[in-house]
């Protein structure tokens, strides 16, 4: 990275966001994306995702700043000393999740997930999914509110809301975890290999219909969901080292 990279700003529509990015557009100008170094994200992790979904494929390595609610997957704010920060953070590859949703019109949806995909209930109705597995029924028939598969970054937060295993990064796992089970009553999930390709299939999706996100983007009526590991897509995000994303995925198992 150059002595002194070239920075594109981005913010989030708040104001203390939209100041903040006045404030160091003043301070440090503005690059045009295609020529930057890096990409400073300024919101919170809404944001963040939001930043990986539109210019992930852009390759260059984003570093967050929290003026948001949630900062999980950003750094503290403070721009003093914005320049060395860069410097000298940390990188985290991450790899997203691909998803593949067929519709009950016979539509073909596809999306991206750097945390989650979730498959929800529509109505009063509980889901009955059926989980395959590489091609092998694992699960004939979960029924539920819900069903997800979790990156490691992402682990930490929906994931973790609905009891699923947080997983060190790095770790080339992803965790596929139920959103309140009825049958089988006992069942918790599963932690998979990274390259696991898992198949969700509705069972009587028109009396039980069920929609999928992927992260914040959303399909409803889906009959078939099949969620891979992207094999060309990664990102990098940028930590300060006292306190970077492996860090705080670890210390998120020692809070009680």
């Amino acid at each position: 990275m150059n002595p002194r990279p070239c920075i594109t700003f981005l913010a989030s529509a708040a104001p203390n966001a939209q100041q903040a990015l006045a404030e160091l557009v003043a301070c440090h100008g503005q690059c045009e994306l295609e020529q930057a170094d890096v990409i400073c994200a300024l919101g919170g992790d809404g944001f963040m995702l939001q930043t990986l979904h539109r210019h992930g494929a852009l390759g260059k390595p984003v570093y967050g700043m929290k003026l948001g609610t949630v900062g999980f997957l950003m750094n503290h704010h403070h721009h003093e000393d914005l320049l060395e920060r860069i410097a000298t953070a940390e990188p985290a590859k991450l790899r997203p999740l691909e998803m593949q949703a067929q519709t009950e019109s016979g539509g073909s949806v596809t999306s991206l997930a750097y945390n989650e995909v979730s498959l929800l209930r529509q109505t009063r109705q509980a889901a009955h999914v059926r989980i395959d597995l590489n091609g092998q029924t694992r699960l004939d028939e979960l029924i539920c509110d819900g069903v997800m598969v979790s990156t490691p970054a992402g682990s930490t937060a929906y994931n973790f809301s609905a009891h699923g295993p947080i997983l060190p990064l790095g770790s080339h796992t992803i965790a596929l975890t139920p959103i309140a089970a009825f049958r089988p009553r006992r069942w918790r999930g599963a932690i998979l290999k990274a390259n696991t390709e898992i198949r969700f299939e509705v069972l009587d999706p028109y009396k039980r219909p069920v929609s999928v996100t992927a992260d914040s983007h959303e399909t409803r009526d889906v009959v078939e969901v099949v969620i891979r590991e992207s094999a060309d897509r990664t990102v990098t995000l940028l930590f300060d080292p006292e306190h970077n994303l492996e860090e705080r995925i670890l210390s998120e198992q020692f809070m009680v």
